[in-house]
């Protein structure tokens, strides 16, 4: 049986988007971040690491697999709706709402630079090895916090995940408790 896909959508920017950014251990969309050390990077820097990880925080027309309840289907954002929900990210001043796994807020996490690839072949992404094709969000964070930056270097946390509101479950196919249900997936994601 193929799985529906379900385009996210922001019709309302007032109250939809991306409210946080969680680390996690297996990224929905499949894409694990970079960490930036003074090993890696050849800036001077006198015995510190830069604590600073870069990485994809959405990936246009990646279908991303959802179940609740008995209900399997998959999510996907275009390009114009990452566009939208990072400008929406970074006008809302986000930038420091950080949870762990979807369950945990922190402190001490800070994203501190934030963009859309617009042009794979000349974007700040190659410097990181990233292999954008276009449209993807990037964000580069700066780990404050020593434990989350322990946690990070012994690879607990591989990359982002998103927590947002996004509209689209009324294309979701009809079922006898369909209203139920829509409103259950749109629990589940807000804590995804």
């Amino acid at each position: 049986m193929e799985l529906q896909d379900i385009e996210m959508k922001i019709t309302d920017e007032m109250d939809e988007g991306v409210f946080a950014i969680s680390l996690v251990d297996k990224p929905a969309i499949e894409e694990d971040f970079i960490k930036l050390s003074a090993e890696e990077v050849q800036l001077k820097v006198l015995d510190e690491e830069k604590r600073i990880v870069v990485g994809f925080a959405l990936v246009p027309e990646k279908r991303i697999y959802r179940r609740v309840k008995d209900k399997e289907f998959n999510i996907y954002f275009t390009k114009e709706t990452i566009a939208k929900t990072q400008e929406l990210f970074m006008r809302k001043l986000n930038l420091s709402n950080f949870t762990i796994d979807h369950e945990k807020e922190i402190q001490g996490v800070s994203v501190i630079e934030s963009w859309v690839v617009e042009d794979p072949r000349n974007d700040k992404s190659n410097i990181y090895n990233l292999n954008a094709k276009g449209g993807e969000w990037v964000l580069m964070s700066k780990i404050y916090n020593d434990e989350i930056w322990k946690e990070i270097k012994e690879g607990k946390f591989k990359g982002y995940s998103i927590e947002g509101k996004f509209d689209g479950f009324d294309e979701l196919k009809q079922s006898d408790d369909n209203e139920e249900l829509i409103n259950e997936i749109k629990e589940f994601l807000r804590n995804a």
